[in-house]
């Protein structure tokens, strides 16, 4: 799934695209409640990316999705309608990981403090993080949803879409990627299936067992799988830390 009005030629990877699905299907209305719409600019050009709600006031997304006036639709399905199930939240602070590398997408993760509390509803919830750090195992189902490219020529969708992913071994991104870190980044895809996210789908999570375990990163240009994803039980004391800071936040 995909950015919406550009490509994202200005979130490369080091060997292609930033985020993007291919191979998948549209998605239940709403059976992803966590799922958020982020739309923001970077020099003055529209970009989206995905992300999903991990507190009632807080969203996980990429690093490499920061840009200025960030907005986020959450409950939504058909981007493009304005359905009754929608809320739409502007961002207050964005926190990218300190050390995130926009060159080679090392912690590329990023939280986002909403200006307000996201109303609880069937369309809207957060979704769980990983309580610990866990090894996912190559051949674990898994699965990544966004609004991003259906393929290379293709336009975004306008109606949420998902795909399953089967887990990699660490070796498969290793050989394909020079920049893959196994302790911080997750490998999914299976190469002998035209099955991927693509450009536009950065920031959404990948799902397994209906916990968020990782991010939509970067993968090939062509949307040739594997791709990476950063793994979220590497970064939980950050994100508990940042979360725990403003837990009692209120108005400026």
């Amino acid at each position: 799934m995909v950015l919406f009005l550009l490509l994202v030629a200005l979130l490369l990877s080091p060997t292609g695209e930033a985020g993007k699905i291919i191979g998948g299907h549209e998605a239940k209305p709403h059976s992803r409640p966590y799922m958020a719409f982020l739309r923001f600019k970077i020099s003055g050009k529209p970009h989206i990316c995905g992300g999903f709600l991990v507190r009632e006031d807080f969203v996980l997304t990429a690093a490499h999705c920061l840009g200025s006036s960030i907005d986020v639709t959450l409950g939504a399905h058909n981007i493009m309608k304005r359905e009754r199930t929608q809320q739409f939240i502007p961002v207050r602070r964005a926190f990218p990981h300190p050390h995130y590398n926009d060159k080679t997408f090392e912690n590329d993760i990023m939280l986002l403090q909403l200006t307000r509390k996201a109303y609880m509803t069937d369309a809207v919830s957060p979704i769980s993080l990983p309580r610990s750090f866990e090894k996912l195992k190559p051949g674990m189902m898994c699965s990544v949803a966004g609004w991003g490219r259906l393929e290379v020529n293709m336009p975004s969708a306008d109606k949420l879409q998902e795909v399953d992913l089967e887990v990699q071994s660490e070796e498969r991104c290793i050989a394909r990627f020079r920049n893959y870190i196994p302790i911080t980044q997750i490998c999914a895809g299976d190469p002998n299936k035209r099955k991927n996210s693509y450009l536009g789908d950065s920031g959404g999570p990948l799902v397994c067992n209906n916990v968020a375990q990782g991010i939509v990163s970067y993968g090939d240009r062509m949307g040739t799988p594997p791709a990476v994803f950063t793994r979220i039980s590497s970064f939980l004391p950050w994100i508990r830390r940042t979360m725990r800071r403003f837990k009692e936040w209120r108005p400026e």
